[in-house]
């Protein structure tokens, strides 16, 4: 089974990659990332595990791969 991610770990990722904190609704907070293209991504807020589908459905709203957070 793969290792299950926490909502710190894939913020820290994110910011590494560029993203800033833009705005939080509820228990979901939102990243974006400026440049040629603008990419947003939503992550649930103060999760101790992100489920599987979830982190994948961040990964692609990023553009980044598992690779990113070994």
């Amino acid at each position: 089974m793969p290792k299950l991610h926490s909502s710190d770990q894939v913020i820290a990722v994110l910011r590494r990659r560029g993203f800033v904190f833009v705005a939080q609704k509820g228990s979901h907070m939102k990243f974006r990332k400026l440049g040629k293209l603008v990419l947003t991504a939503i992550v649930p807020a103060r999760r101790k595990e992100i489920p599987l589908g979830t982190f994948r459905s961040i990964l692609r709203q990023a553009r980044l791969d598992e690779a990113d957070f070994s």
